[in-house]
């Protein structure tokens, strides 16, 4: 009998994948707050500009959570929102603003990113450019 194995995300893909996303944001002069979670939505690497507003901190860490417990980006409930599916606001652990992506290794969910500070498509600009660095 063998046990099954998976992916991981290491520290040093936190690190890469924020240093990728906070160069987006500094590239832009944007000043945000990156987080970065395990696959099971805990938090493996926090990056916050210092000057960023201390609640970034928070909505960066949860729609990390969020991309990684739904397994697909925030902006997915965010356009749900807004075409009038509410129900969405109701789901425990929804975060309905663009930001927040699941990262991938192989297909299957390693971790999530999130980043908040600047409008939500920038923040999901951000996160983009910080997932690609995997």
């Amino acid at each position: 009998m063998s046990m099954a194995s998976k992916p991981l995300l290491t520290l040093e893909d936190a690190q890469r994948i924020s240093a990728a996303a906070g160069a987006e944001a500094r590239a832009n002069a944007w000043k945000v707050t990156v987080a970065v979670v395990d696959d099971g939505g805990h938090l493996l690497y926090l990056q916050r500009s210092h000057d960023t507003q201390f609640g970034t901190v928070d909505t960066a860490i949860m729609k990390a959570h969020a991309a990684v417990a739904f397994q697909r980006p925030t902006k997915a409930s965010e356009e749900a929102v807004l075409s009038g599916r509410l129900i969405h606001l109701a789901l425990p652990g929804v975060i309905p603003a663009e930001g927040g992506v699941p990262l991938l290794r192989d297909g299957t969910v390693i971790g999530g990113l999130g980043v908040s500070g600047v409008r939500s498509f920038q923040d999901g600009q951000i996160a983009q450019a910080g997932a690609a660095a995997l």
